[in-house]
Formats: structure tokens, sequence, C-alpha cells
């Protein structure tokens, strides 16, 4: 039996007949960008997350962006963040023309270390962009720490981890702003790209509300150069869709990470971490394959037809384009070895009992050769 890494055809074919009422809504309405679908999104979204204010972007990627331009990161900024994470969070960074200064992580959560921030302050230093990897939450308090002691702003990277809590706050309620990603993997997918912010503060969701509009929030005079960040109306629609219905595939990944976890555990392997007092969303499974023994996990698994790859298996500060960073093989250990080990293997909501047996069975197979 063939499993992919995600599949979620029986998701859409579910709510096929909702999407294309409101598909046939949107058309005759001839409101295809911003307007009241993404005003109800943006409200729904901001009570699920626990804000005053969510504003509906383009991307996560643009999200990240936005909201370093609303809180005036440019050319001469250093923004601390790790260096284990999807391109965009250091991208958007060097985009403005700021420095990206990557930290090490925690071998266990692959997130941020939050010890390790604080002698990578220096006067330069505007920002901290913690991210809540694979849909673990970082670890906020002693990072906010840091920041409120040192005058940073913390913007947190939940693209992974919408619905995912930290001592019984959701991700993006407690930095200063929260910016989700929609991409079609995600826990909550959209049908295309879409992102938000989210923040408590009034005058900075105001700033990122004209920042999606060049600048302009849709007037006729310009105060600041912003940038085409807008959401589709569409996208919005089928999110609000969506979102009642996130707490439940939500727990279904969790309900397959603990069916994975009894499993496997008996294989050596490292397997996902869930921090005291967090609520895991398991964007990813990710494991580690000790030993020097992933490539031929990762070909075992490939010639049986189960979906798999490596989040990431070159950490951002080895990447071509931020060698002028200077940031040399050996200076984060940690974040190099989990390059070295990590291993991501299929869950999804609608993952069958057998679809993750035959998972399972390979990755036993495998080690044990039964």
């Amino acid at each position: 039996m063939a499993v992919p890494l995600i599949d979620l055809s029986h998701q859409h074919a579910a709510l096929l007949p909702q999407c294309r009422a409101l598909f046939e809504r949107i058309v005759e309405s001839g409101r295809f960008i911003l307007g009241p679908d993404v005003e109800q999104f943006e409200q729904q979204l901001a009570s699920y997350c626990g804000t005053r204010y969510a504003v509906g972007v383009s991307s996560g990627t643009d999200a990240l962006l936005v909201a370093m331009m609303a809180l005036g990161i440019g050319p001469g900024d250093e923004v601390i963040t790790p260096s284990f994470t999807f391109f965009a969070t250091a991208g958007s960074i060097a985009r403005l023309g700021a420095k990206p200064v990557f930290v090490d992580v925690y071998p266990t959560t692959f997130n941020m270390d939050p010890q390790q921030i604080a002698p990578a302050v220096t006067d330069k230093t505007r920002a901290i962009i913690p991210v809540h990897l694979f849909g673990q939450a970082a670890d906020m308090d002693p990072i906010m720490q840091v920041a409120h002691r040192h005058g940073l702003k913390v913007i947190e990277d939940a693209a992974q981890a919408v619905g995912a809590r930290y001592r019984g706050r959701p991700v993006g309620s407690i930095g200063d702003v929260g910016c989700l990603s929609f991409y079609p993997t995600k826990n909550l997918a959209a049908m295309g790209d879409a992102g938000a912010c989210v923040t408590d503060d009034a005058d900075l969701q105001q700033k990122i509300r004209d920042l999606r509009v060049h600048g302009s929030g849709g007037a006729e005079t310009h105060p600041d150069i912003g940038g085409n960040f807008r959401l589709d109306a569409l996208q919005a629609a089928m999110l609000t869709v969506k979102l009642p219905l996130l707490d439940g595939w939500n727990e279904a990944r969790r309900a397959h990470a603990d069916r994975y976890h009894h499993h496997l555990e008996a294989l050596g392997l490292g397997l996902p971490f869930e921090a005291a007092d967090c609520y895991h969303t398991y964007n990813q499974y990710t494991i580690r394959v000790l030993s020097g023994q992933r490539d031929g996990l990762r070909q075992h698994l490939a010639s049986s037809g189960i979906g798999n790859r490596i989040y990431y298996q070159v950490p951002l500060h080895l990447q071509p384009c931020f060698g002028y960073l200077g940031c040399p093989p050996g200076q984060l250990p940690v974040t190099e070895q989990a390059a070295r080990e990590v291993l991501s293997l299929p869950i999804f909501p609608d993952l069958s009992e057998a679809q993750q047996d035959q998972v399972i069975h390979v990755v036993q197979e495998f080690f044990t050769g039964d």
C-alpha cells in the first residue's frame, strides 16, 4: 500500500458542496479581493487565536514581511532567529535589508534555545523571531523575558502551528505579533496561498492593514511604501468554512502521533517531543534517525511507496545566499546534527489505520528485518 506524505483529498471532498456554493456567491458578488469575506474570517481568526485583531494577508511569508515592515525593521537592524526553520523566516529579514542572526535550538523540540539569545544581542538588535516548528510551541516565557530585558520586539513565526498552545495560550498571541500561514499543506489549509498577522496592538494592526495595500490603506495618499499583501476573498471564505473544523483535525493528528509513538518507541529513534504544558499540533511528524541510517531508511520507505521528507536538510546559516553572514559549519552544532538526522513521516487528519500500519511496518522492517 502506497502512503502519501500528505493527502487532503478526503477533507476537500467533504467540503466540496460548501466550497462550490461559496465560489458561486463570490463570483456573483464581484468582490474578489478583501471585502466582507476577509473581514469575517479576520474576526473569527482573532477569536480563535485569542487576540484582539487579525489581518489577512497574501501568504505566511508576506505575514512575516509586513509585520517587520510595520515594526520599522530595515537596513542596519539585526533580528535573532533560529537557523533550523523554513527559508521564509530568515529570507524575509534579509529582504528588508536587515541581518538575520542565527542561534541554536533545543535538541528535543528543534525550537529556539532561549539561552542562546542574550549572547547574540547587540546594539543593532531590534527583534526576535521564534519559530513554533512542526506544530510544537517554542519556549516563549524565557524568550519574552529576554525580549523585555533588552527592549526587543517579538514576532512569532507560527506558520506551522495554528491551534498549538503554550501554557494555555494560543501561539501567535504571546509576542507583539504572530504570523500564520494557510499554505495548502498546513493544518488550516487554504486552496492557494494565504496568511495572517494576529496581534493585540491596535496601532500595529492598523499599520499592517495600511501596508498590505501599498502603504495607503486603500486611500489616495501613501504615507508609507507598502506592498500588495492582500488576501483573496475566495481563500478567506474557504478558511471560514474550515476554521471550525480545525480543532478536530488537530486532535486527529495528535491521535496518529500517539499511535506512532506507541509502535516506534522500541526502535531507538528520536521521536517527537511535546514540551510540558504545551499542545502540539503535528504539522509534521518528525523523527530523528541516529547512527547515520537516515538515508537507508529513506530509500526503504521510498521503495515501499511511503512518502517522507527531510525538513530541513541544509540549515539556513549554511545556505549559499547567507554566506555573507560568515556563520561557518560547526557554529550551531545542535542545528547541524538535527539536519543530519531528521525525517518526517506521513501524518494528516484522514490518515487511515491501515495506512499508518503500513508506515509502521515498513519502518520496523528496516530496523528489525521483520
